[in-house]
């Protein structure tokens, strides 16, 4: 059987956190969540769910809290790991769907995409900011998938130790895609639905300045590394 542990990199998550925990463990998978300095009880409500809490002194962003679950978990010897958003918008029984290429042998990295599977509720303005994510990772990986920007993902134990993290913010999602071309990993797609509820969307900042700022910090991340 593999120890497949399921890290949530979360921020100011008080309202829904236990929730969410309590849905992915209902499942029989190991959780931790990463507190990336969150200034309510974030890390009471995960611990009550039965999560193993990390936190961050500072807020670091998304990319640095994925980085820090990534680390533990295979520090614990994970055979996959799987990253799950903290907002409530994916839904923890399709965790199964998104590990069993893994488990089959079939990828070393699986990326749920939202238009192969369902949204609720998503925004015109969500839609088109994604299709131009789509449009710039295409051009600059290579890579031919339906959907870039989705934190509902799986990796191997081998494909988790040749991805390193070092956007801290929202550009850690293309720089995982350019390091599975850069290491040749095989990757799928496999359906999933997200859910973009009043509380979700009134925490994420606008598509649009989401989108900028993002495509920024990867040009500028492209540029200096060079």
């Amino acid at each position: 059987m593999e120890k497949v542990i399921v890290i949530i990199p979360a921020y100011n998550e008080a309202r829904v956190i236990r929730t969410v925990v309590s849905d992915v463990k209902k499942y029989g998978y190991d959780v931790v969540v990463i507190d990336d300095c969150s200034r309510d009880a974030t890390h009471h409500y995960a611990q009550k769910a039965g999560a193993v809490v990390l936190r961050h002194h500072v807020n670091r962003g998304q990319g640095a809290a994925l980085a820090t679950g990534m680390e533990y978990a295979l520090s614990q010897e994970a055979d996959i790991v799987v990253t799950f958003d903290a907002d409530g918008q994916h839904r923890a029984h399709e965790i199964q769907s998104v590990i069993t290429p893994i488990i089959k042998g079939e990828a070393d990295v699986v990326l749920g995409s939202r238009f192969l599977g369902a949204t609720q509720d998503m925004s015109l303005s969500r839609g088109i900011s994604l299709k131009v994510a789509l449009l710039f990772t295409r051009l600059t990986t290579g890579l031919t998938l339906t959907d870039v920007h989705n934190g509902f993902r799986a990796f191997s134990q081998d494909a988790a130790v040749k991805i390193k993290i070092s956007h801290n913010r929202m550009a850690h999602a293309s720089e995982i895609l350019d390091q599975i071309s850069q290491h040749k990993l095989r990757f799928t797609e496999v359906p999933v639905t997200i859910i973009y509820s009043s509380y979700s969307k009134q925490k994420g900042e606008s598509s649009l300045k989401r989108i900028i700022t993002t495509l920024s910090q990867i040009i500028l991340g492209k540029t200096f590394s060079k």
